[in-house]
């Protein structure tokens, strides 16, 4: 009892910190001081400090170096994964509701409505139908899509197109899943093929683009004679580089499935003379 007593008197106990003049002996500070005060003096300056160092990590580029703490890279890679994550998820749900129709169509049941499907919130923007009739949009992108053909049938029976006497070798072995259709601005054919399949040159030519893109992956075009321009997409790997000269028959690139406009592995296949799109199948017997 009387240590605990003593301990506080201690505390309490006020103390002189003085600064004299080494010549005249004068006192030039003075500051009195006890020792509870001195403790709580200097918890508040420690306080002060972590304060100040915290904010500093929190405020400036230094929070990066926390461990564990992500930088504006690993930000915008999660970020971007959120909004992938997002779209997938938009993308199976379609399928699941593509799937339940599918299976009502086969049980001979109706298949869901768009009330049954959509939000009653985004219901109300749908534009009603008649049975038996066609909307006025319906009819305006059927009247387009014709125009359309009509104009393209009229571009390609107007040009000279002398390429028939050219042997076109198959770039790709493979079977045809989509043919080439204008009025679906579908531009080209897709050959469905096994995995690491070699993709070849159609025809002598000079390689004129050879990239990495979003949509498609792995891109090669090769300029031919005659005006001449074949397109190879969705490659996962490609041999030629631009301005390499290739040889038809001649391996430039393997299949793939890359790009967000693929579904599996195949080729995308275009053909083009003097900037008009051909159908590859009128040439190539695939």
């Amino acid at each position: 009892m009387a240590s605990n007593k003593s301990r506080k008197k201690a505390l309490k106990e006020r103390y002189i910190f003085g600064v004299f003049d080494i010549e005249s002996h004068k006192q030039v500070i003075n500051v009195n001081f006890s020792l509870i005060n001195l403790i709580l003096g200097g918890m508040g300056l420690l306080l002060v400090l972590i304060t100040c160092v915290v904010l500093v990590f929190i405020y400036t580029p230094l929070r990066e170096l926390i461990p564990g703490y992500p930088n504006a890279k690993t930000r915008e890679v999660m970020m971007n994964n959120a909004l992938r994550a997002d779209s997938l998820e938009k993308v199976i749900h379609l399928w699941e509701i593509h799937l339940v129709n599918l299976q009502r169509v086969l049980a001979d049941e109706d298949p869901l409505t768009p009330e049954e499907i959509l939000p009653k919130d985004q219901f109300s923007g749908i534009p009603e139908f008649t049975v038996g009739g066609r909307s006025k949009e319906d009819s305006l992108l059927r009247a387009q899509t014709e125009q359309r053909e009509q104009e393209y049938q009229e571009n390609i029976q107007g040009r000279n197109i002398q390429i028939e006497g050219l042997h076109f070798f198959p770039p790709v072995k493979g079977i045809v899943t989509s043919e080439f259709s204008p009025a679906d601005n579908h531009y080209a054919i897709d050959i469905v093929a096994p995995e690491n399949s070699v993709i070849y040159a159609v025809l002598d030519g000079t390689v004129s683009f050879a990239s990495w893109t979003e949509e498609f992956g792995y891109v090669l075009q090769i300029q031919h004679e005659n005006n001449l321009l074949s397109i190879y997409k969705h490659c996962s790997q490609l041999f030629k580089t631009t301005g390499d000269p290739v040889t038809a028959g001649s391996a430039v690139a393997v299949i793939g499935r890359d790009g967000t406009y693929s579904t599996g592995y195949h080729l995308h296949f275009e053909l083009w003379h003097k900037g008009i799109p051909l159908d590859p199948a009128d040439y190539i017997n695939f």
